[in-house]
């Protein structure tokens, strides 16, 4: 069984996560749930109450935009991105980039160190 990520490491990556979801296609907060699961392999499963209230900031800072729809047979709000949100998740993605490689390089000797 593979251990889930911790709510410290997490914390910083949410939005990042979400904007990329929602990149691809809108979603509604259960849909999120569920695909973030499936994108990262169980990894990441994230509670209601976390993820509604990141989508109404992120909705507030102009990153996602909402709509009421019933297409699934029953009311649901829908989240999309918005340009802005396009430019934020470039950004972030760009910023988290530089962040992994710099880890990887202070991790490196590290690793190198255990193993051999």
């Amino acid at each position: 069984m593979t251990e889930r990520f911790g709510p410290d490491l997490l914390r910083g990556s949410l939005d990042l996560l979400v904007l990329s979801l929602l990149s691809s296609s809108p979603g509604y907060g259960y849909d999120l749930q569920q695909r973030l699961r499936e994108a990262s392999g169980e990894l990441v499963q994230i509670q209601a109450g976390t993820l509604y209230p990141l989508l109404h900031r992120m909705e507030a800072d102009g990153f996602v935009r909402c709509r009421w729809e019933q297409s699934t047979g029953r009311r649901r709000k829908w989240y999309e991105l918005t340009a802005a949100g396009k430019r934020r998740l470039v950004s972030q993605t760009r910023e988290w980039d530089r962040y992994v490689a710099c880890i990887r390089a202070v991790l490196d000797p590290v690793r190198t160190a255990l193993e051999g």
